[in-house]
């Protein structure tokens, strides 16, 4: 069986420097669901409710800005914040360093320790290690702090989300749009057709099947829908 990826030099370090950007997949993902989520949720109860194609438009059009911007704030405050406390914690090390070199030193060999290195290995790791000041604090920032190393870009991912949001956040409004007659039926195959392809995108970084995947984010998005449906009826004149 053919391995999933090669394992040169080039291969490993081109492998290594795309998972600093694994953050962006998981704003994409996620704002691409939520969009196709909650605007086809506002279509069903808008058209559960019996309400007219004007009132699904604007309250489609309206959700996707103001919800894709609100998650986009949210984001962009969220990473700021762990970037901030990171910055804060790295120049506490870098004191550290200076002022107390032996005792950050006691602790790079302990944390090596812990990690299965002994004797002579472990004293020339901890040596090698504390030559390079931004490489040793970066591992006491994994190590004792839990944090590691974060794309401190807040606003390259608000935009990831919220263009993902609002991208996918369309399709449930385009027939009606367009005009298209029985637009309900056209926005169900349309956003069940967007449902099924993030999951299948979403496969590749899992271990389920793609189809297994398409149906999982299909499933979600036709029980939040169905809901949004059922409420509307409630309120059908």
């Amino acid at each position: 069986m053919a391995l999933e990826h090669g394992h040169g030099p080039k291969e490993i370090a081109a492998r290594l420097d795309a998972q600093n950007d694994s953050g962006r997949l998981r704003d994409a993902i996620f704002g691409g669901i939520d969009g196709t989520v909650t605007t086809f949720a506002i279509v069903a109860g808008v058209q559960g409710a019996g309400l007219s194609a004007g009132i699904v438009v604007t309250l489609g059009l309206a959700n996707v800005l103001a919800d894709g911007f609100s998650m986009a704030a949210g984001n962009y405050a969220g990473i700021k914040a762990v970037a901030d406390d990171r910055r804060r914690l790295w120049k506490v090390e870098e004191r550290h360093v200076h002022e107390n070199p032996q005792g950050e030193r006691d602790e790079l060999e302990q944390i090596l320790a812990r990690k299965g290195l002994q004797g002579r290995i472990l004293q020339e790791a901890t040596a090698m290690i504390s030559q390079d000041k931004k490489q040793w604090i970066s591992l006491m920032m994994a190590e004792e702090y839990g944090l590691p190393p974060i794309d401190e870009r807040p606003i390259r991912a608000a935009i990831v989300i919220f263009g993902a949001f609002v991208l996918a956040g369309m399709f449930p409004l385009l027939p009606y749009l367009i005009g298209l007659a029985d637009a309900f039926s056209w926005s169900i195959g349309i956003s069940g057709l967007t449902f099924f392809a993030i999951g299948t995108i979403k496969s590749r970084w899992s271990l389920a099947p793609w189809w297994r995947s398409g149906l999982e984010t299909l499933l979600i998005g036709g029980v939040a829908a169905g809901l949004a449906f059922v409420v509307g009826r409630m309120f059908h004149p």
